[in-house]
């Protein structure tokens, strides 16, 4: 066949694609309509899980799998919009780990609402202002975002999907390497190019800012400056990268969650995220894990906070699998309420991989 030929071929596929999106768009109105007079929530985190995993079925290929998760990302942004116009709230500004996170996972047809600080984040989605907000949880080099489990103690917010996004920090200026006396970053993000830093700028001064895209503005504007952030904030802040990639761990992920006011029903891979409250005693957390091996629970995370209200008291973070709906997890999570002095089940997620 000709290269005309081809390319008609394309135009009639293409076609018959515009009114299937179509069509599938007016079901998105319907399924809209029920929700609304049914009062469910308009993001359905299993029902995303349960088009991914279909997709991937489907797919023979050439295209990757990819290649369509980021095909259906829009076209799932889409058909939130038509549904309801979601407000996301994210940490910092345009352009920061947090908001590509958040698009990540939303696609770019939804409203998203920058704040300065992640107890904002919880405020705005408790009041209303925002249906979901976006929270760093923690880092593969740095680990727990400390202030993240703080808030969540607290709050009557629930986890309802988590994202993992590779984190690729850049050296952003507009002076020759040389030149700079000042760095600007987030404290974590120092944390994750120490070496780098250690090795080619010593003599620089390192000074933390409240997030990634704040310290792009300070060094846009202050004289023998850069910033570490992402090529995204490079753009909107009008910085050249001096370096690329000059994280430590080539492995550098961060895991955010999605916070809102649903729970999520089970999906058959799911996790769950439990905080409890024990005095320190010997043995006690040894007692305290025994549930879960009893009930051939596999836990994926344990992370330890004092609690801030009674000396020697600390709280304990875990992840563990399975959905809190499940028999098994019940029970375990039933017995360890038993031994402990507060419990609180954060919320239970799909594993989307």
């Amino acid at each position: 066949m000709s290269l005309s030929e081809l390319r008609k071929n394309i135009n009639h596929i293409d076609e018959k694609i515009v009114k299937l999106l179509n069509e599938r768009a007016g079901l998105s109105l319907k399924v809209g309509k029920e929700k609304a007079s049914n009062r469910y929530p308009i993001y359905a985190p299993e029902r995303e899980k349960e088009i991914l995993q279909t997709l991937r079925r489907w797919n023979k290929g050439p295209m990757t799998q990819k290649d369509f998760e980021a095909i259906y990302r829009e076209i799932m942004s889409s058909s939130l919009s038509l549904e309801k116009r979601l407000k996301i709230a994210y940490f910092g500004s345009e352009g920061s780990n947090t908001h590509m996170a958040a698009m990540k996972k939303f696609g770019s047809r939804i409203d998203y609402v920058g704040y300065p600080t992640l107890a904002d984040i919880f405020a705005g989605v408790e009041n209303g202002n925002c249906d979901y907000g976006i929270v760093p949880v923690e880092n593969s080099i740095e680990g727990a975002v400390t202030p993240t489990y703080d808030l969540l103690v607290d709050s009557e917010l629930k986890i309802c999907s988590q994202i993992l996004l590779r984190i690729s920090h850049h050296l952003l200026s507009n002076v020759a390497l040389a030149k700079i006396k000042h760095i600007y970053s987030h404290p974590q993000v120092f944390g994750q190019c120490r070496n780098w830093l250690l090795a080619n700028l010593p003599q620089a001064g390192l000074i933390p800012m409240a997030s990634t895209t704040d310290a792009a503005a300070k060094a846009a504007k202050t004289k023998n400056a850069a910033a570490i952030g992402s090529q995204l904030a490079a753009k909107i802040y009008g910085l050249k990268i001096l370096k690329h990639n000059i994280q430590d761990a080539a492995h550098n992920t961060t895991r955010f969650f999605v916070i809102g006011q649903q729970d999520v029903p089970p999906t058959g891979k799911d996790r769950t995220s439990v905080v409890f409250s024990i005095k320190d005693r010997p043995g006690a957390l040894h007692a305290m894990i025994t549930p879960f091996r009893i009930h051939k629970i596999n836990l994926t995370k344990i992370e330890s906070r004092p609690s801030k209200k009674k000396a020697w008291e600390y709280y304990f973070f875990i992840d563990l699998e399975g959905h809190k709906d499940d028999v098994h997890v019940k029970k375990a999570l039933s017995r360890l309420g038993d031994m402990c002095n507060s419990i609180k089940i954060l919320g239970s997620y799909p594993v989307l991989s």
